[in-house]
């Protein structure tokens, strides 16, 4: 299992994901409201990667640690 540092950015024009040094930075159009932020994460860390994602720290901040399953 890998494990990757995520920065999150809400209420975005666009939904993307800039690699840095020792993060991701992902960019989301949605609010965090309700779990729509984590949601949108998620999804676009499936599909960038193409693996499962899974929030293990973070889930309430803007600095996540997220696992990717093999």
């Amino acid at each position: 299992m890998e494990y990757i540092k995520v920065r999150v950015k809400t209420n975005s024009d666009v939904n993307e994901i800039v690699k840095h040094r020792d993060h991701y930075e992902v960019k989301v159009k949605a609010k965090p409201k309700n779990g729509d932020a984590n949601l949108a994460v998620i999804k676009l860390i499936n599909k960038k990667f193409k693996r499962k994602a899974k929030i293990i720290n973070g889930l309430r901040s803007k600095e996540k640690l997220l696992s990717l399953e093999p």
